[in-house]
């Protein structure tokens, strides 16, 4: 039931995704920061945790997972930093993430012939 859950909140959220950048002008960056933004606004405001508590990773994988990441680190650093945490906390919380992002995709392209778009 899990990876129902997850497939399900994870669809929805790339199925929003895609409407949004078939049915309008935005970019794929300007939904990138849209969706980051939100899960930052949906976490503060307490609507995206009930999301990852239902959807699992199908809530925290997606780009919208990362926002949420940043905005539980800071609200957690701002706790037992003050307002200090609140600059520093989401930078700690993803940079786990980032940093894998950074290796694999070095170690993938020291494998692999990567190629530019022209």
């Amino acid at each position: 039931m899990d990876y129902l859950q997850a497939f399900i909140v994870g669809g929805i959220i790339c199925v929003i995704g895609q409407l949004l950048m078939d049915g309008t002008n935005l970019t794929p960056a300007h939904v990138l920061v849209l969706f980051v933004t939100s899960g930052v606004i949906l976490t503060a405001i307490g609507i995206y945790e009930p999301i990852v508590k239902f959807g699992g990773a199908g809530a925290t994988v997606p780009i919208p997972g990362f926002g949420y990441t940043l905005a539980k680190g800071a609200i957690k650093a701002t706790k037992e930093k003050g307002l200090l945490g609140a600059f520093t906390g989401g930078v700690e919380a993803g940079a786990g993430g980032v940093s894998a992002a950074v290796v694999f995709g070095y170690t993938m392209a020291i494998f692999f012939n990567p190629k530019s778009k022209k």
